[in-house]
């Protein structure tokens, strides 16, 4: 065999990111020589790049889009027209709505109590006012997001943060996006949350992140707020969590499998039991410099997709 076909031979895969990106995540990088080290040309490719020719790649991984979600439906669009994508638009579409989370709720996970506000209602401002909460502090975010982009926190006894609320509240609305209120889970100032990293439906290893939000929302600098990592050991309890929820996707999603590549996020309630903050399935960050071993781990995984 010669060396040219040798070089055609081999199977070509396409790691997703943003233009801001263009070289992935420095996360993510190592996977192109570990990838490459396993018999796979791998490359970094911006997702909304109109001269790529998807279908030149025997597979396409998700990675540093982190820029999806001001343009949501055309980023499930293009994920349903690449046909070898990983993971696959069926999840996608359903885990970039975090409506999602109605339905870990509904098979009996905890998550933290919301509010859900349609901008189809035309609240007013006093109709938002009588829906959040009457004391302690609370957080706003959008139903489609990434990276902590347009959340804040707010204190509801305290008036002019109350305002500043309600005004973040009619901003989103009134771009025509979804809204969620929450209570702020304290926990989060003094253990983080748990972040349980699984590869084609195996647990790998967890980390503890410190994501505290200090007040209202400010514009984020860059694409997400930066986070101090931890290594974590997780409790049965957050596995068997994680673990539940994951079950939920495959039944949500039942055409698609098990996810490639899996985060589920984690706080401890006032109870002491944890409490799913989010299931990431579209671009979470996965903390591989964290662990010795996770690049080949996530490597492999995606080797046996190929």
């Amino acid at each position: 065999m010669t060396d040219d076909q040798n070089t055609t031979s081999r199977p070509r895969v396409a790691l997703a990111t943003c233009a801001v990106l263009p070289n992935l995540d420095a996360d993510d990088a190592p996977l192109i020589p570990a990838l490459e080290a396993r018999g796979i040309d791998a490359v970094a490719v911006v997702w909304d790049d109109p001269s790529v020719d998807w279908s030149a790649f025997d597979a396409v991984v998700v990675r540093s889009v982190y820029d999806y979600s001001a343009r949501r439906d055309e980023f499930v669009s293009w994920a349903a027209s690449v046909g070898t994508i990983i993971n696959p638009e069926p999840i996608l579409r359903w885990n970039t709505d975090k409506y999602y989370l109605r339905e870990l709720e509904s098979a009996g996970l905890s998550i933290i109590p919301t509010l859900w506000l349609d901008p189809a209602r035309k609240l007013s401002a006093q109709a938002i006012h009588t829906r959040m909460p009457a004391q302690g502090d609370f957080v706003i975010k959008p139903v489609v997001s990434a990276g902590a982009q347009d959340t804040g926190r707010y204190l509801a006894g305290e008036a002019p943060s109350r305002g500043l609320a309600i005004a973040h509240v009619k901003r989103l609305l009134a771009d025509g996006r979804h809204v969620m209120v929450q209570p702020y889970v304290k926990s989060v100032d003094t253990a983080g949350e748990a972040r349980l990293v699984f590869f084609e439906g195996e647990f790998a290893y967890a980390v503890t992140t410190s994501t505290r939000l200090t007040g209202p929302h400010q514009p984020t600098r860059g694409l997400y707020r930066r986070e101090i990592v931890r290594s974590h050991e997780p409790t049965q309890a957050q596995l068997d969590v994680a673990r539940r929820a994951l079950d939920v996707v495959t039944d949500a999603v039942s055409d698609a499998g098990m996810p490639l590549y899996a985060r589920v996020d984690l706080v401890w309630g006032e109870d002491g039991d944890p409490m799913i903050i989010e299931v990431e399935l579209t671009e979470p960050s996965l903390f591989m410099s964290t662990f010795d071993g996770a690049v080949d781990r996530f490597a492999d995984a995606i080797a046996a997709q190929v």
